[in-house]
């Protein structure tokens, strides 16, 4: 069988971030705005009043301290509360192209390659801007690519997902090597009114080299020995929005046509099945997990990676065995277990076991196992 690697990765950061503070002065003002408006309904009881959010309230329930954005002022704007992302000219870049190139340009120059080199691309997020054409079809026309791409969606384990469909595609001799993308615009599908998530998501793109061993050239390569995903069907975590939603009206504006999730039964029902899934994925391969030397966990929660990582290890894991970049970037879907496997990896000498892990909507679970080459 021919060897696979990761041989680049990169990463897109939004020049604007919002913190805590910001958030919830923002929707607390909203909340103001909207008891005042309906002071008569409430004071009657046939409305609740809307409670104020808190930073203490999120860093507890999520370990979340800011988020990057494509569009600030839009989303502190309390009469609002949305990203402004106008619409741009089918001649212009979209955005979800525009976050991409410098993500991919970065994972090239890890990787030493050059478009020439790479024949597919995949675009793996939790929401596409358009239906078609496809944003994996823009981005490969934008770099000067030949071959083909596409795009998918598996919601917040799309990456681990891209990760097997790549290696699955150059183990099968379809592609010799694949630029993997993820450009996640999570603001877009995030209620800002909703007390209960208006602080989970960030904006985002990262970016992945991979290829046969036996081309790689890059001194940064991380054999992929075993990927493993799984899905169970639920419906704790659930975006109803699509294009037949025109077709009946009084739908259209509700929150389900958001993010929307029911988090404890999310976090009872998760955590215990990706722990099995890693547990059960090093077992066979006869790899004990104190020989696993970082997971780089999925970025939804700390509470979640914390719970995750000590059932895979049999107690708590160091900050440096499960990394999180959730206080700086929030969840940013797909894209969290793979800026956690960008930034923190320099210290890997060659040998050395770490696991890439993202879970989520679905439910589903991707799991890829790696060793520095």
């Amino acid at each position: 069988m021919t060897a696979t690697v990761i041989s680049g990765t990169g990463l897109f950061t939004p020049a604007e971030s919002i913190s805590n503070d910001e958030l919830v002065a923002s929707f607390n003002a909203y909340v103001d705005l909207y008891n005042s408006e309906n002071a008569a309904a409430i004071a009657s009881g046939e409305l609740p009043p809307l409670q104020h959010s808190s930073v203490e309230f999120i860093e507890k329930a999520s370990g979340i301290k800011a988020r990057y954005v494509m569009n600030k002022d839009g989303i502190l704007d309390p009469t609002r509360l949305v990203p402004r992302l106008p619409d741009r000219p089918n001649e212009e870049p979209s955005i979800q192209c525009e976050m991409a190139l410098p993500a991919a340009r970065e994972a090239m120059a890890q990787a030493g390659k050059t478009a020439a080199d790479i024949d597919m691309v995949i675009v793996a997020a939790s929401n596409m801007q358009r239906a078609y054409p496809a944003m994996a079809v823009e981005i490969q026309d934008a770099l000067g690519i030949e071959g083909f791409g596409f795009d998918m969606n598996v919601a917040c384990s799309s990456a681990t997902f891209g990760i097997q469909q790549a290696r699955d595609a150059v183990l099968s001799g379809s592609a010799r090597c694949v630029l993997m993308l993820n450009p996640e615009i999570c603001s877009g599908h995030l209620n800002f009114r909703d007390r209960d998530s208006h602080f989970i998501f960030g904006d985002v793109c990262t970016a992945v080299i991979i290829e046969a061993a036996d081309t790689a050239t890059s001194k940064d390569q991380y054999a992929i020995l075993d990927s493993k995903l799984q899905t169970i069907y639920s419906n704790n975590i659930r975006n109803n929005f699509g294009f037949l939603n025109r077709c009946d009206e009084t739908g259209i504006g509700k929150p389900d046509k958001l993010f929307v999730q029911e988090g404890r039964k999310v976090f009872k029902e998760v955590c215990p099945a990706v722990a099995t899934q890693i547990s059960g994925q090093l077992e066979g391969l006869g790899i004990a997990p104190e020989k696993i030397k970082r997971m780089w966990l999925h970025q939804a929660n700390l509470n979640m990676n914390q719970l995750i990582s000590r059932r895979v290890l049999g107690r708590e894991a160091t900050a440096d065995e499960a990394p999180t970049i959730l206080d700086e970037y929030a969840n940013t879907s797909s894209a969290g277990s793979v800026i956690a496997f960008h930034k923190h990896r320099a210290d890997f000498q060659s040998g050395e076991l770490g696991v890439l892990c993202s879970f989520g909507a679905g439910y589903s679970i991707g799991s890829v196992v790696l060793r520095k080459v």
